[in-house]
């Protein structure tokens, strides 16, 4: 059994390994205000709900964390909990993929974590979208190097921006709207939100595209994928556990 557990800013994702095959996977709010022990409450209830005796000792425990305040706490909750040290993704973590970034420590933990898993996928050039508090784009070449990407606001931040900055604004329902051309103030900041930010993926990726020369996949993944992704002429496909998928390999790379 491995547990992979991918730590973002708003979300912490954790799913169950056994070999290849994901057999549970939970999503839950991250707080870097929780400690160990109430991270270790947490999971000892959602492992309880699928018949999983809490302690037992895994195979091991893949983590990659944006959030530095956790760091420590991921740590100590797989030495307390689990009895074994942690594969932390980061620098001389091995990954198998040349990063091409002129400060290859800048680069998110998920993001490798993530550019990986698709390139194992797909053998080829790939663009990653990852629909998380921040959507970042990454790009890999056809010979499987992390050439880099670009990061935007996520979708849920630049909702929070609006309503904060504009008086007479208000939060909405994220889903899709009717039309372009919105006739309530509702539909107004829907079609802003979901049409505008998917005009934004897919002008980024038509102009790393171009940049490249070359053609990719589009693969998504996070929070809003499925939100966005049928609205997109760009995206391929959308892959609700990539960094999982990724955290996996990763760990495999490391152990042999």
């Amino acid at each position: 059994m491995l547990i992979a557990i991918d730590v973002g800013n708003s979300h912490t994702v954790i799913g169950i390994y056994e070999g290849d095959r994901l057999l549970h996977h939970w999503r839950i709010s991250t707080s870097a205000e929780r400690t160990t022990d109430e991270h270790g409450a947490v999971l000892n209830t959602l492992l309880a709900a699928k018949g999983i005796e809490f302690g037992a000792k895994p195979e091991g425990v893949a983590i990659a964390c944006v959030v530095p305040p956790l760091n420590q706490v991921m740590e100590q909750l797989a030495e307390r909990y689990f009895g074994c040290s942690p594969l932390m993704v980061g620098p001389g973590v091995k990954t198998g993929m040349p990063i091409l970034y002129e400060n290859p420590k800048e680069v998110g933990a998920d993001r490798i974590v993530n550019s990986l898993a698709a390139y194992e996928h797909v053998a080829g050039a790939c663009i990653v979208v990852d629909f998380g508090t921040a959507t970042t784009f990454d790009y890999v070449t056809g010979r499987g190097e992390y050439a880099g990407g670009a990061i935007a606001p996520g979708l849920g931040v630049s909702m929070n921006a609006l309503i904060e900055h504009a008086a007479k604004l208000y939060r909405v329902e994220l889903v899709r709207p009717r039309e372009a051309i919105g006739r309530t103030t509702v539909g107004s900041i829907q079609s802003g939100l979901i049409f505008g930010y998917t005009a934004l993926v897919d002008g980024l990726v038509h102009r790393i595209l171009k940049e490249r020369g070359d053609k990719a996949t589009i693969i998504a993944t996070g929070g809003f994928a499925d939100l966005i992704a049928p609205e997109s002429e760009t995206i391929d496909e959308v892959d609700e556990f990539l960094t999982l998928k990724g955290l996996r390999l990763i760990f495999e790379r490391n152990r042999r």
